[in-house]
């Protein structure tokens, strides 16, 4: 099984995201997560370090500037989407990656307080 570190970059990307307002609180995650094409499209417009800062995991022995590298994508490559975190989370629970659960739960908490859907 993989192991992942957290990426700083990401979890600083994704406040910074927040703290802009640019995040989706409801969509449907599995139809709006970027497919292999939306990748490779914003790829072909932007560098790997701006690839990267938008998954909360780094795979461990994963050769540097590769797909491979990056795991739990956290927005549509625009905006963080609320589901996109609460995926995370779930993911990173079920395959035991503690770190990247409780950055991906830090950041969902830190959006319901940021919107107000905690109290």
């Amino acid at each position: 099984m993989a192991k992942y570190t957290v990426n700083p970059e990401a979890v600083d990307h994704a406040r910074k995201l927040i703290d802009g307002r640019q995040y989706v609180l409801d969509s449907d995650w599995g139809e709006v997560q970027p497919k292999a094409d939306d990748q490779n499209s914003y790829l072909d417009k932007h560098d790997w370090a701006e690839y990267g800062a938008w998954h909360l995991g780094l795979t461990d022995g994963a050769g540097e500037e590769t797909k491979a590298r990056y795991a739990f994508v956290f927005g549509d490559f625009r905006r963080i989407h609320r589901t996109a975190l609460i995926a995370s989370v779930y993911r990173a629970a079920e395959w035991r990656h503690k770190a990247v659960e409780l950055a991906a739960h830090d950041l969902l908490q830190y959006l319901d307080t940021k919107t107000g859907l905690k109290p």
